[in-house]
C-alpha cells in the first residue's frame, strides 16, 4: 500500500486518538486539524485502539514509509503509553473526587427519596413549634421539666459569656461527643430503612418533633436569639446530612416493599451498595457540622448578625454544593486511566 493511501485511510483514527490523549491532559495537537463530527472516542475503545496505533506503526516501519510519518506515529504510541499505563490516582485523590463531584450526583440520583425525606424531617418540626407557640405546655408531652430547665440554661440571654448550647466540656471534648451524636442519629436514619422503611420515617419525623419542642419552648421563653444563633452555623450541613441519611433509608425501604422486575435480595443489596456510598459522603458532613456545632456555633459573644450571615452562607454552599458539584464534564474522571483491555477494532 502506498503511504498516500494508508495515511488516508488511517488519519482519521489517528486524530480521534490525539483528541482522546489531550482531554485526558496529554500534550497539545500542535495545531492539527479539528475532528469531523462523530469521531469522538471513549475510554472503553481506546486499549484496542492503542494496540491498533502499534500495528500500525509497524507496518509503516517495515513499508519503510517517510521518518515524518513514523515519528508522529511512534509519538502517539509513546504517549497512549504514557496515559494508558500510568499509575492509579492515590486515594486520596479518589475520596476528594467522590466528595466533590460522585457524591452530589449519587444525591441528586435520589431526588423523590430525598424530598421525601425531607418532608418527614421538617413538617414534624415546623408543626411542633407552632403547636408550643400556641399551647406552650405541649413541650412537657416531649420532655420533662428538668430537661427543658437545663436547656434555658444552655440558652440563658442574660449570661452571654456562657458557651452556647452546652453547660460544661471544653471545645475539643464536646467536639468528640459531637462527632458520636451526629453519626449515631446518622447510621439510625439509614440503618432503620431495613424494616420497610418505616424504621426512617420514625427517627426522621421523631427527630423533628424534637427539634420543634426545644425550639419552640425557647422561643416561647424568650431564649429564641441564644438559640438560633447557636443553630444557624451548623444547621445546613448536620440537617442536610440526615435528610441524606434518610433517603438512603428510604431507599432501603422501597428496595424491600417494591423491588421491581428483580429479585427482592438483589434490589436489597444494590441499594445497600448505594446507601452506603450515600453514607460516606454523609459522615464528612456530620464530622465537618460537629466541627463548626464545637468550635464556632457555641461561642456566645460573636453578634447575631455574624452568626446568621456565617449560617447563611453554610446553607448557600451545601445547597449549591449538593445541586452543581458534578455536572458537566467531569475534570477529575478524565485524569483517570482507563481500564485495560477490550477487542482489537
Amino acid at each position: 500500500m502506498r503511504q498516500d493511501a494508508f495515511v488516508a485511510r488511517y488519519e482519521a483514527e489517528w486524530q480521534a486518538f490525539e483528541a482522546w490523549l489531550e482531554r485526558r491532559g496529554s500534550r497539545h495537537r500542535a495545531g492539527r486539524q479539528p475532528l469531523p463530527d462523530g469521531a469522538a472516542l471513549d475510554d472503553a475503545q481506546m486499549p484496542a485502539r492503542y494496540r491498533r496505533l502499534c500495528q500500525q506503526l509497524a507496518l509503516a516501519r517495515r513499508r519503510g514509509y517517510s521518518p515524518l510519518l513514523v515519528e508522529r506515529l511512534q509519538a502517539l504510541m509513546q504517549r497512549g503509553h504514557d496515559v494508558l499505563y500510568r499509575a492509579p490516582p492515590v486515594p486520596w485523590r479518589r475520596a476528594l473526587h467522590f466528595l466533590l463531584a460522585g457524591f452530589p450526583r449519587l444525591v441528586r440520583a435520589q431526588r423523590g427519596c430525598l424530598w421525601l425525606s425531607a418532608a418527614l424531617l421538617a413538617l414534624p418540626a415546623v408543626a411542633m413549634f407552632a403547636a408550643v407557640q400556641l399551647r406552650p405546655e405541649l413541650a412537657h408531652s416531649v420532655f420533662s421539666a428538668q430537661d427543658l430547665a437545663r436547656f434555658e440554661r444552655m440558652y440563658d440571654p442574660a449570661d452571654p459569656a456562657h458557651a452556647l448550647g452546652r453547660e460544661s466540656g471544653t471545645d475539643l471534648a464536646m467536639f468528640g461527643y459531637y462527632i458520636y451524636n451526629n453519626v449515631s442519629i446518622g447510621f439510625r436514619t439509614f440503618a432503620s430503612g431495613l424494616f420497610a422503611g418505616v424504621g426512617t420515617a420514625l427517627v426522621l419525623a421523631s427527630n423533628g418533633v424534637v427539634f420543634g419542642a426545644i425550639a419552640g419552648h425557647l422561643q416561647a421563653v424568650g431564649h429564641g436569639d441564644p438559640f438560633w444563633r447557636f443553630v444557624a452555623g451548623h444547621s445546613a450541613p448536620e440537617l442536610v446530612a440526615i435528610v441524606v441519611a434518610g433517603a438512603a433509608g428510604l431507599r432501603l425501604g422501597l428496595a424491600l416493599l417494591a423491588p421491581g422486575r428483580r429479585r427482592r435480595v438483589d434490589a436489597l443489596v444494590e441499594a445497600g451498595r448505594v446507601g452506603g456510598q450515600l453514607c460516606l459522603g454523609v459522615l464528612a458532613m456530620l464530622v465537618f457540622a460537629a466541627f463548626v456545632e464545637a468550635f464556632w456555633s457555641s461561642t456566645g459573644w460573636i453578634p447575631a448578625p455574624v452568626k446568621f450571615g456565617v449560617g447563611t452562607a453554610l446553607w448557600l454552599l451545601v445547597l449549591g454544593w449538593l445541586g452543581l458539584a458534578g455536572r458537566g464534564r467531569d475534570p477529575w474522571q478524565d485524569a483517570a486511566p482507563p481500564r485495560r483491555g477490550g477487542a482489537d477494532a
